[in-house]
């Protein structure tokens, strides 16, 4: 795949972006549909009963305090992506607005931040939590070792031939989309770091530069990758949240605050009253842009799904369904809309003032032009360019290194219980990135990463039916669901004490017989 992207380039652009067209035509309802179905779902397992299941034993406290977890949580689902398309989305609709609203009229602009906040908000999160609950539930409650997501689709377990095939099919599938939804990330991104690098450098912008920066990131990868995970990425974690918050604080305070907040009091109105209209693609004649934008988020979200959810799952022993699935709404999704809220709103503020014709630079020059103007705008000029490359650098390298240690968990051999991949798997991995978003950026334009995306995400669809499944599979089961705490400790103990036996028992027969032990 980076081989035909190198190799196809600028070649490759026009038929890419038919083949996005194709998929938001004719397939966009699948995209749709189970987007619907995971929140619908999810929506109900909280509020219902089952919402009390406990992630671990009815005595297991959270190891992470709620501010602490909810961090975390928003940290490990963004990159530098949103720092970017927060203050682009909200141009391409108030120049093409859904609901049949006149472009540039003043509903466009009370709208226009709606859409990117949808794309980023309670659905989105939501489809994370299928991964969340699936594995958390097999690791602390059915006391499985997940290293592939596969593991804790229980729908799967069995000894069948069609049962291991679909594993495997399962696993494959993951790795492809955390390998679309990074390369798409980072083959975004590299541009627009160019762009803002030769802003307060003066050094061409030209394929020579973003080489160097790739060249820049792989070193920072290595990096982070030999310090290992506590060592490396947990400090990256660290440092990527607090400039992204005190990015949003700086812009906020230093740009025109009260208008930000009339044009979130409107934007947040129109996103629950049109919430089903958005939810189903039935936003107006003509409104391809809007659907194809969501039709891309989606494919990207789903991408990510098994990687985010493997590691809230890991951060949230000691929660129930509810306390998790709440604190993903509140952290992750109130989270990502803020930024639309304040960069997305200050570039509308900029358009509609008419102190920069963003829209005109988005057509003429491209998304990273209007990001560096944007950005530019701002007292401080060269620090804010200086800081804002800094900061999507730390983004790249926090995502691109922990997804290439997730990935290299699941291609290892069966790994023991609190055991690393080898340093040389990841960094195999880190170089397959490295490329293949290479490539994306060779093929160069938006509608390449938006393409790259959605083919990712859309055969994890079938994964997330099987999570959504396997979730129903063990909740029905479980049965400290009516217990008292008291009873429900003393099931637990019980079912623990039943695995143990069965385990022992199907070794034994392991042992004679040469067959694989059948999970439980």
């Amino acid at each position: 795949m980076s081989a035909a992207l190198l190799l196809g380039g600028h070649s490759l652009q026009h038929w890419l972006a038919s083949l996005m067209t194709g998929i938001t035509t004719n397939m966009g309802w699948l995209f749709f549909g189970v987007y619907l179905l995971n929140f619908a779902f999810f929506v109900y397992l909280a509020s219902s009963h089952f919402g009390n299941i406990r992630l671990g034993k009815a005595t297991d406290k959270p190891k992470y305090n709620n501010f602490q977890w909810g961090s975390m949580v928003f940290a490990t689902a963004i990159d530098a992506s949103i720092l970017m398309l927060s203050m682009v989305d909200p141009l391409r609709a108030v120049a093409h607005p859904a609901f049949n609203v006149k472009p540039f009229s003043h509903a466009a602009y009370f709208d226009a931040s709606m859409f990117g906040q949808f794309d980023w908000g309670p659905m989105a999160w939501m489809m994370f939590s299928s991964a969340t609950i699936a594995i958390g539930y097999a690791m602390y409650n059915k006391h499985r070792q997940v290293q592939r997501l596969s593991e804790a689709i229980t729908l799967l377990d069995g000894q069948q031939g069609y049962k291991k095939v679909l594993r495997t099919f399962v696993d494959f599938l993951v790795v492809v989309g955390i390998m679309g939804g990074i390369g798409s990330s980072v083959g975004l991104e590299i541009p627009i770091l160019a762009t803002v690098v030769h802003s307060f450098t003066g050094v061409p912008d030209n394929f020579m530069l973003k080489l160097v920066l790739f060249a820049i990131l792989f070193v920072l990868f290595a990096v982070t990758v030999f310090a290992g995970l506590e060592g490396g990425i947990d400090r990256l974690s660290a440092a990527h949240i607090w400039t992204a918050v005190g990015f949003l604080v700086f812009v906020l305070l230093l740009g025109p605050t009260k208008l930000l907040g009339q044009l979130e009091l409107g934007n947040l109105g129109h996103l629950i009253t049109r919430f089903i209209p958005l939810s189903t693609g039935l936003v107006g004649k003509g409104a391809v842009t809007t659907n194809a934008n969501t039709i891309f988020y989606w494919g990207w979200w789903l991408s990510y799904m098994p990687f985010t959810g493997l590691f809230i799952a890991r951060i949230s022993k000691g929660r129930t369904i509810r306390q998790i699935i709440v604190g993903m709404l509140l952290f992750g999704a109130l989270g990502c809309m803020s930024f639309y809220a304040i960069l997305g709103g200050y570039s509308l503020y900029l358009q509609h003032s008419g102190i920069v014709n963003l829209v005109q630079i988005l057509n003429t020059q491209g998304q990273a032009a209007v990001i560096a103007r944007v950005l530019s705008t701002l007292p401080f000029k060269v620090a804010v360019l200086i800081f804002y490359a800094l900061s999507g650098f730390i983004f790249l390298a926090t995502t691109i290194s922990s997804s290439a240690f997730i990935v290299s968990s699941l291609t290892s051999l069966k790994l023991k219980a609190g055991q690393d991949p080898s340093r040389f798997n990841r960094m195999i991995w880190v170089g397959v990135f490295i490329l293949f978003s290479m490539g994306i950026v060779v093929v160069g334009g938006f509608k390449t990463v938006q393409t790259i995306c959605t083919l990712a995400g859309l055969p994890l669809i079938f994964v997330c039916v099987l999570l959504l499944g396997s979730i129903v599979q063990m909740v029905r089961a479980d049965q400290t669901v009516y217990a008292t705490k008291r009873t429900r400790a003393g099931l637990e103990h019980d079912a623990e004490v039943q695995v143990q036996q069965l385990r022992k028992k199907q070794q034994r027969k392991a042992q004679h017989s040469g067959l694989a032990p059948v999970r439980y």
